[in-house]
């Protein structure tokens, strides 16, 4: 019975061949096609992860030259303000120094060989203060000028005719600047 089911099915057996090869043509079409677009979908899913992965990297590689380019001028500024003030821990030494000197030069003395001594000082005294000058080190010019907090440190005030308040009356030591920088204020007297 079989037999003539497949008979009534198909009379001819060629043409039944034919139907069955072109049905596994399609059936190895759709396989072949299936293969071939599940083959473009994992390679469309690796250029996916290949374009994250190509991102994430050029994002490190910016957020990294980023970095060094900050830490580059950082340095570099460090640098310039080492350079600008290499002298300060030197200057602030020496003004004591200074200071010494500038006392025992107001000091009056009547001996003619004592004099020649104290030529001698000043010219040290002058030859410091310029080497010091071609540093940067400069004085505060305090003296008859406006109180200025930044540069001035007030030690006393004192009511002073014909002199309005807040004006420096009197330097009780001198203030030095290193450029842009108070090395040492000021001590003044400043009137009321």
């Amino acid at each position: 019975m079989s037999e003539v089911k497949e008979e009534m099915e198909c009379p001819q057996e060629e043409t039944c061949e034919a139907t069955e090869t072109e049905e596994n043509n399609q059936d190895s079409k759709q396989r072949k096609k299936f293969g071939k677009n599940k083959k473009i979908e994992e390679l469309e899913e690796e250029v996916a992860k290949l374009k994250e992965e190509l991102t994430a990297s050029q994002n490190a590689y910016f957020k990294a030259y980023a970095d060094t380019e900050n830490l580059k001028k950082r340095l570099q500024s460090e640098a310039e303000l080492t350079r600008k003030y290499r002298i300060q821990s030197f200057a602030s030494e020496v003004l004591p120094v200074l200071d010494s000197l500038e006392r025992a030069l107001q000091v009056e003395v009547e001996d003619e060989g004592i004099k020649n001594f104290v030529k001698g000082f000043e010219m040290i005294y002058q030859q410091l203060v310029s080497t010091l000058e071609k540093e940067g080190v400069k004085e505060i010019e305090a003296l008859n000028k406006p109180f200025d907090g930044n540069v001035h440190q007030a030690l006393m005030q004192e009511a002073k005719e014909g002199v309005e308040s807040g004006i420096v009356i009197e330097v009780l030591q001198k203030g030095y600047m290193l450029k842009d920088r108070v090395l040492r204020a000021s001590l003044v007297k400043v009137s009321e």
